[in-house]
């Protein structure tokens, strides 16, 4: 059976230094968009020159730049991937193959540090919370908010996903479980990243990102529920 092919989202903000190695893991069938998100550095020239299609989203944001790069996509499968070296392409199949075999319609990969400098505490403490509370709002037995993940692109973009901050990765999570997709979790590893984080790195990046989630899962505890709404129903 042939690999499906598969557009693989790279959200970047001065990734230069790590785009050489993260292109070049790819698996064969796997096309990479490297949405620039402002970068200052050569960040998109790298990325052109490796033959990747590269989106100019000016809007600042994780959300902005994730979304861009899923509206430009063209493949069945959707993959979203950290450019930063901290996960490695080639573990791609880990999340895709769920999904182009109609098992799961969205595969999150759960993050395995391969050493203790790989994820801060503060962000390690941020998440472990986070993660706790999309299982309450969900019901699903997730761990992370996996960076790495995958999910069909008609699906996806029905989903109608509208933040464009920190809040973009559980937006599709809580929208889909929702919808009452499938979804499954699967072990990735997590390497440190080349650079520093805009996010996970900082304590101020990971506040913003707290603020974001928790005002999403704040707006799913107030959602009715399937319940709620045939309760409402006239007798």
């Amino acid at each position: 059976m042939p690999e499906p092919r598969v557009d693989v989202v790279l959200p970047c903000l001065n990734e230069e230094g790590a785009l050489p190695w993260v292109l070049s893991r790819l698996p064969d069938g796997y096309h990479a968009i490297v949405v620039d998100n402002g970068s200052t550095d050569r960040s998109a020239e790298v990325a052109r020159e490796l033959g990747a299609t590269v989106i100019h989203e000016p809007r600042r944001g994780f959300g902005s730049a994730a979304h861009a790069g899923l509206l430009s996509a063209t493949a069945p499968i959707v993959a979203f991937c950290d450019a930063d070296a901290s996960m490695d392409p080639a573990d791609l199949p880990l999340v895709v193959d769920p999904v182009a075999a109609g098992a799961v319609e969205l595969v999150l990969g759960r993050r395995r540090p391969t050493t203790r400098s790989a994820w801060p505490a503060h962000a390690r403490v941020a998440n472990w919370a986070l993660a706790q509370m999309m299982r309450d709002a969900t019901g699903v037995n997730l761990h992370d908010l996996g960076p790495m993940r995958a999910a069909g692109r008609p699906a996806l973009l029905a989903l109608e996903l509208a933040d464009r901050r920190s809040g973009y990765p559980l937006e599709m999570v809580l929208r889909a479980s929702a919808t009452g997709w499938r979804i499954r979790e699967v072990d990735t590893p997590y390497s440190p990243r080349v650079g520093r984080s805009k996010v996970t790195g900082t304590v101020r990046g990971t506040f913003t990102a707290i603020k974001d989630m928790s005002r999403l899962l704040a707006a799913e505890r107030r959602r009715p529920t399937q319940s709620d709404r045939g309760s409402e129903r006239p007798q």
